[in-house]
């Protein structure tokens, strides 16, 4: 029954064959574009299912832990230490290598891996910047073509009907 067990994968491959052949068999620019999505859907699917960790919990350290660290090395602890998070991610990377996956004191803890999340949302953001430079495209070659099926405009260039 690994089948079931990786039941995530399987809607990525669907999702993703089903975005292709839009992509493919549609002549509406309108249709290539939702079909590009949903292609793009599936790779983002891909990447936050692999950054999930069984049994793994945010990597968010609680902050009377971050009070500990700061103060274990002698450094004022400030409200700054506590409201920045890159600073103390930062300062623990230093002083630890930043090869840990369990925190110090908080030993069989396991941290699901967030660098995907965080890409994917970068990826997400693209997209979306992308689809609307692609719809306003669409929109530019409707209004001088009157359309936006490829094979009518090939038509009309062939013909130089405009």
């Amino acid at each position: 029954m690994a089948f079931l067990g990786l039941w995530n994968y399987w809607v990525v491959i669907v999702l993703m064959m089903i975005g292709l052949y839009i992509v493919i068999a549609r002549d509406n620019f309108i249709k290539k574009l939702m079909g590009l999505n949903l292609f793009q859907v599936s790779v983002i699917m891909f990447y936050v299912s692999m950054g999930k960790v069984n049994g793994g919990t945010a990597p968010i350290l609680p902050e009377s832990d971050m009070v500990e660290e700061v103060a274990a090395h002698n450094q004022p602890v400030t409200a700054g230490h506590l409201s920045d998070t890159r600073a103390f991610a930062h300062h623990h990377e230093a002083h630890h290598g930043g090869h840990e996956v369990v925190a110090e004191g908080h030993e069989g803890i396991v941290y699901s891996n967030n660098l995907t999340h965080v890409l994917m949302l970068t990826a997400i953001v693209v997209g979306v910047a992308t689809t609307a430079a692609g719809l306003a495209l669409v929109a530019r070659i409707h209004e001088g073509y009157g359309t936006a099926e490829e094979d009518e405009i090939y038509k009309i260039d062939l013909t130089g009907a405009l």
